[in-house]
């Protein structure tokens, strides 16, 4: 007897074990509604000067469409920051904006710090030699930029310009065009548009080199600036005027970018310019 109950004893123990054990994993086991939303989306790091207005600039808060820069308190806005934008949604990605120096673009991408360059960047054969392009984003012309009251204010082409101090950014076709300017004094290349800017203001250069876009915007931001668009103008190789997003060699993301910048139409890619042209800090 004192077997048999012995026994039966030790069976109900494992099933009290069983039952027991059975219950825990119920518990602990994560629900299917546990489970949802918990996927973060890939990062999209994108490159740009976030000092190139209307491309794009830095301010101070998130209106008008800016993005938080990133390890900054800024963000970052105007027309190439709204393309990044298209993109990142097409790609099901989440936009992180890199704010990077000119000169630091390409290295930047080629070592994988950034994913893509959306900087205003031209795909011209010298960068495709290192560098991916996509379909242009945005074409345009150059101008020359000068004061309304300086010595060159009437000039219409670029056969105009005689003894006038003339730069442009550095490492960019603008700068290289200048030598089709006859009898003008190049100046050692400026590191961005702003410094130019304020050397123009300053009377330390006659004129300086850009696309239109930065000379409307220059025009609208600074009193006592206009831009010209001469005739004849420069001789250059049109993808020196047109715009791309920059991807490392071999990127399998440029077929995915190439798609979605199809979907933007030339009617609201105008409009995008202008709104970012309407919105640039009256500072860039």
């Amino acid at each position: 007897m004192k077997k048999k109950l012995f026994g039966l004893m030790v069976a109900m123990l494992v099933l009290v074990l069983a039952a027991c054990g059975s219950s825990d994993e119920k518990t602990s086991a994560p629900t299917s509604d546990d489970s949802k939303g918990t996927e973060e989306k890939a990062v999209l790091k994108v490159g740009m000067e976030a000092g190139y207005a209307p491309f794009n600039w830095s301010q101070g808060d998130d209106s008008n469409g800016a993005v938080p820069i990133a390890d900054t308190k800024e963000f970052a806005a105007g027309y190439d920051v709204e393309i990044a934008k298209r993109i990142a949604e097409g790609l099901g990605m989440e936009l992180q904006i890199i704010k990077t120096g000119w000169d630091g673009l390409v290295p930047s991408l080629q070592s994988g710090a950034i994913d893509l360059v959306i900087a205003g960047m031209s795909p011209t054969e010298e960068r495709k030699q290192v560098i991916d392009f996509t379909e242009n984003y945005y074409t345009s012309d150059y101008v020359i930029v000068v004061k309304e009251d300086g010595p060159y204010a009437n000039a219409v082409s670029i056969n105009d310009f005689d003894g006038a101090k003339v730069t442009a950014q550095q490492a960019t076709t603008h700068y290289d065009v200048i030598d089709q300017m006859k009898g003008v004094k190049k100046e050692v290349a400026a590191k961005d548009f702003g410094a130019m800017r304020v050397q123009l203001i300053s009377g330390a250069i006659d004129a300086y080199i850009s696309e239109r876009p930065e000379g409307i915007s220059a025009s609208a931001a600074i009193e006592n600036v206009k831009y010209i668009v001469p005739e004849p103008s420069f001789e250059a190789d049109p993808a020196t005027t047109a715009i791309a997003v920059g991807l490392k060699k071999g990127s399998d993301l440029k077929a995915d970018i190439d798609k979605v910048l199809a979907e933007i139409s030339e009617e609201e890619r105008q409009q995008i310019m202008e709104d970012a042209i309407a919105n640039q800090p009256s500072a860039q």
